[in-house]
């Protein structure tokens, strides 16, 4: 796009651009998201964006009217494979965080300097300005949402000091921490302790339709006990599962009624430092940064998937919560992994209704039963790095090595890669002429078996 399509879709609010890029006004000094409802700005005065990172960088602050750190991410990170797009997922994951930004260039296996400046070309902004923008919108969601102390939310959110907090919230929202909880139109949770007890409610926002029941669907064929559940009936489920972060673990419920441009879901933490991890992977698992605007346009040209994409606008491909469990889970299926899960898992400290365990990390199943050698070696593998899962991953190498271990073959390293590396481009079953669906592979896949379930169900009745 150039910055003349931009504005065109500024000025027709045009939610489909929502998170792709922002646009800032020198008159006012704000930014905000391209859908927003405020008199459309003279071109003149406006600046475009890549990123919110970008837009603070420049001294802009957000919109109060349309909250732009509340868009969905962009489509884009999804799709690309290079550096700059492994750098966002990661960064995403909360990695400059937990690890600074030597540690992202560690694991992209370029120099400090180097990173910093293709991702400041690229994006106007560096990761410590990408990441302090994501710390500020997890800041700004537990002032909100909950009654937590403002210390233990600066430290929760990932700031190192208070002051540091303080001046962000400043400067991103135009407000003190203070003013930013006072204009919350939403109650807190209730209590000091309140986010760990009954969590923290979310909306995560996604762009265009979202066809949550075949999600939903999709989650209850593979629901493992003690782990995961799924409660209520179609188009009224609420899917829960555990979570293994950094700091500790969780618990989060999604509700399967979509309201709007947004799903609802509440998330229960031992340790508030793993926020921002928690949602980036919940937002991976029900895949809300996809455009389903551009994939449904490429895969409805199509004859053969037309029909189909018109049957279900807004398909997703799911990602997974858990990378490295979902490979176990590849390799052994769903019973074998329940009975893993009750041998290894690690206990919650309180169950949460039907959940009782996290999911055992690879270091727990490289010893796991001598039966099944090809669990051992795939739980090693995983355990010292030889295969890496994680959000910035290699997706090429991580194939390559996935192959090279007993008991994975082409089709599962296909799906794990699919799925757990979140590739909206992989089609596993070697299908004729899916090349043609290019870069959506993975979502014409989906397409087809709902297809073919809809059929068995109709040849049953």
């Amino acid at each position: 796009m150039d910055d003349e399509t931009r504005y065109e879709a500024v000025s027709s609010r045009d939610a489909r651009f929502d998170g792709e890029f922002f646009f800032a006004v020198e008159t006012t000094g704000i930014y905000c998201r391209p859908s927003c409802p405020a008199v459309t700005p003279k071109r003149k005065n406006v600046r475009f964006f890549p990123t919110a990172a970008a837009a603070q960088r420049g001294g802009f602050r957000a919109c109060r009217r349309c909250r732009p750190d509340a868009v969905p991410g962009s489509a884009a990170w999804n799709v690309r494979a290079d550096v700059v797009g492994r750098a966002m997922r990661m960064i995403s994951d909360g990695v400059v965080d937990r690890e600074g930004v030597p540690g992202l260039a560690h694991r992209l296996g370029y120099s400090t300097r180097q990173t910093q400046r293709q991702l400041t070309a690229e994006l106007g902004a560096g990761p410590v300005a990408l990441a302090r923008a994501q710390r500020a919108h997890t800041a700004r969601v537990l002032l909100q949402t909950t009654d937590l102390p403002v210390t233990e939310i600066a430290f929760a959110s990932g700031f190192a000091s208070v002051r540091q907090f303080n001046d962000t919230v400043r400067k991103i929202y135009s407000r003190t921490p203070s003013g930013l909880r006072a204009e919350s139109g939403a109650g807190p949770v209730g209590g000091p302790d309140g986010a760990s007890r009954a969590g923290i409610p979310l909306r995560l926002a996604h762009r265009g339709p979202y066809a949550a029941r075949e999600v939903f669907d999709l989650f209850a064929e593979e629901t493992v006990p003690l782990v995961e559940e799924m409660t209520g009936t179609p188009g009224d489920r609420v899917y829960r599962r555990t979570l293994r972060l950094p700091y500790g673990s969780g618990v989060v419920a999604v509700d399967e009624r979509s309201a709007g441009a947004w799903l609802d879901a509440r998330i229960q933490l031992t340790d508030l430092r793993d926020l921002t991890t928690a949602v980036q992977r919940l937002r991976r698992l029900l895949d809300l940064d996809a455009d389903p605007y551009a994939v449904d346009e490429a895969l409805g040209a199509d004859p053969r998937l037309a029909p189909l994409v018109a049957a279900r606008p807004g398909l997703r491909s799911p990602g997974v919560a858990d990378p490295e469990e979902f490979a176990v889970r590849a390799l052994l299926g769903r019973a074998e992994a329940g009975r893993l899960v009750e041998a290894y898992g690690k206990r919650l400290d309180a169950p949460c209704g039907g959940l009782s365990h996290v999911f055992p990390e690879p270091g727990a199943l490289a010893g796991a039963g001598e039966e099944r050698p090809e669990l051992r070696t795939l739980a090693s593998a995983l355990a010292d790095g030889t295969v890496r899962l994680d959000a910035g991953a290699d997706r090429d190498e991580a194939e390559r090595a996935l192959l090279r271990l007993p008991g994975i073959g082409p089709r599962a390293a296909a799906l794990i890669r699919m799925r757990a590396l979140g590739d909206p481009d992989v089609d596993p079953d070697d299908i004729p002429g899916a090349g043609a669906w290019r870069p959506w592979r993975s979502y014409a896949v989906r397409h087809l078996e709902h297809a073919r379930r809809a059929q068995a169900g109709a040849g049953a009745r």
